[in-house]
């Protein structure tokens, strides 16, 4: 089985059904080093956008998986998605993975972003060129975002906020927005009031209240109880998604070159693991314990849950 460097899955979200992901960044590289990352803290963060890694070869190993696809008559897709190991919008030539998706792929098109550079006429432009779009919001004003984002120092949230209201003028798609709950720093009344009122300056089709299911970069942060996500949704206007039951896959043979590949970007929980490959938790438990002796991927547990990741990931550290 080939081993893709940049694409990762299909992955089962809980939001966007079986979504293939395309990691446009080298690990971790980001404007941000949001407090509750799942990735782990951004050594440097960055404004630098780069063509690196190579969209050629990004779209030379999509065009491998889709013959392979065809070939071995895989699973309906639902996304491809502009994902990964850090900001995908860094990328100069994001937009050409949607222009192919567009034209070549099955499935729609979206974009995970923390909607740092949204500032700037030409991500908006590119951004535009997804089905799907979702952006972040999780403070209400620049000492917030500070707090909560660790932002690149040149970062400025009103800017931000001002990209948010003109790509929503000119895109076409559906636009999501993701509000990141952390108990004592944004879940006060007050304070989601005041995000929810920025949410309708620029009037997303979706509000996501999200909170801590994975590991975070700060052991501190904590997850929201579901009851107090109820009550903040109120104030939103909108339903707080539940997780509901993802997609499953038929049980193959497990590789544990594609394993690896995945949660090195997108950390899981083993039980998540089971349902991306099509076995039981037992079967994948039994297998992923080797190659975690072996040094290859690493067990560990958080809030309960046993988890799954690269050899690189922060056991004390968001959602694909």
């Amino acid at each position: 089985m080939k081993t893709y460097n940049h694409l990762f899955g299909p992955v089962p979200s809980r939001r966007y059904g079986l979504s293939l992901g395309v990691d446009l960044a080298a690990p971790k590289t980001c404007t941000l080093d949001c407090i509750f990352c799942q990735l782990g803290a951004t050594p440097r963060t960055t404004l630098t956008r780069t063509d690196s890694p190579p969209m050629d070869a990004i779209l030379a190993e999509l065009r491998h998986w889709l013959a392979r696809t065809e070939t071995e008559k895989k699973e309906r897709l639902d996304f491809v998605t502009a994902a990964g190991s850090g900001e995908p919008t860094l990328h100069l030539r994001f937009g050409d993975l949607f222009r192919f998706a567009r034209a070549e792929m099955p499935g729609r098109s979206l974009l995970l972003s923390n909607g740092s550079l949204f500032y700037l006429p030409e991500v908006r432009r590119d951004a535009a060129l997804a089905d799907v779009v979702k952006l972040s919001l999780h403070a209400w004003d620049q000492a917030s975002f500070e707090r909560i984002s660790r932002p690149h120092p040149l970062l400025r949230f009103d800017a931000i906020l001002d990209g948010y209201r003109a790509f929503r003028q000119s895109f076409v798609g559906r636009l999501d927005l993701e509000v990141f709950i952390i108990p004592g720093i944004n879940d006060r009344d007050d304070q989601a009031q005041r995000i929810a009122a920025l949410a309708r300056s620029f009037a997303p089709d979706t509000i996501t209240l999200n909170t801590a299911v994975r590991p975070p970069a700060d052991s501190t942060v904590t997850a929201c109880p579901p009851e107090r996500l109820r009550a903040l949704n109120a104030l939103f206007g909108t339903a707080v998604r539940e997780s509901g039951t993802v997609p499953t896959r038929a049980a193959g043979e497990l590789s544990g070159e594609a394993l690896i590949a995945l949660i090195e970007r997108h950390p899981m929980a083993l039980s998540a693991l089971a349902t991306t490959f099509g076995h039981s938790e037992s079967d994948l438990r039994a297998f992923v314990e080797p190659l975690a002796r072996q040094g290859r991927l690493r067990l560990f547990e958080s809030q309960g849950t046993l988890f799954v990741g690269g050899i690189g990931t922060s056991s004390d550290p968001a959602d694909h």
